[in-house]
């Protein structure tokens, strides 16, 4: 049991609230888009945020589990791609008191976002006002993001699993938020040898039937150049 001299201390010194946060970007309508969701609870009830919570001492092992479960429970699937961001803190961060928040982004296929009922996206360069300071978390998210599909298979886990030469080129526009010349494009992409054609399977269209792709591997793969 904690004797008064402790209790005392703690009342002197309250604890920080300790809480993750989650960007999730998806590809909807040819844009980049962000994945919101209504809060449920105050302070800023019903509005539109980054998917978060507190951390659950007794059932998450670090602050990646808990962005998972929080996206579970959000947002209704798993991350396929999730990554530490940042971690922002301060005492006006949060009405509730002085707060730190484990940031993390991560990147989700459309066909995913298609199949939740629990939440909304909206295109980066058009978002709603944002709670607590998620505006910030936003920023730089989306500058990580852009800054890391130059180097790295990073954009491709945006795609489902298996996907065309030119849906992987538009991903990658999308992503960095520039055009990209085709022909290079597919060269260099080759050349970093992160994906592989699926022997016998092809798209099939209005024009020629498109070789189908997949990662050769499941995890990140950095470029020896830049695209």
């Amino acid at each position: 049991m904690m004797n008064a001299s402790t209790i005392a201390t703690e009342a002197a010194h309250p604890q920080a609230l300790v809480m993750v946060d989650t960007a999730l970007f998806t590809i909807h309508d040819e844009r980049l888009c962000l994945i919101l969701a209504r809060r449920r609870e105050a302070p800023f009830a019903g509005a539109l945020a980054l998917p978060g919570g507190f951390v659950h001492i007794d059932e998450d092992a670090d602050t990646e589990s808990a962005a998972r479960r929080v996206i579970r429970a959000k947002i209704g699937f798993d991350a396929p791609y999730l990554e530490q961001l940042f971690t922002f803190s301060g005492a006006h961060r949060d009405p509730r008191g002085w707060s730190l928040s484990v940031a993390y982004y991560a990147l989700v296929p459309a066909t995913l976002l298609d199949a939740s009922q629990m939440a909304e996206a909206f295109a980066v360069d058009a978002l709603p006002a944002l709670p607590f300071d998620h505006d910030r978390i936003v920023a730089r998210a989306v500058q990580r993001l852009r800054d890391k599909a130059t180097y790295s298979s990073l954009p491709a886990f945006l795609l489902p699993e298996t996907f065309t030469l030119n849906e992987l080129h538009r991903i990658y526009e999308h992503s960095i938020g520039t055009r990209l010349d085709k022909a290079s494009f597919r060269q260099k992409i080759i050349e970093q040898g992160i994906i592989e054609p699926i022997a016998g399977s092809f798209r099939t269209g209005a024009h020629r039937p498109a070789q189908m792709y997949r990662l050769s591997r499941s995890t990140l793969t950095a470029f020896a150049r830049q695209i």
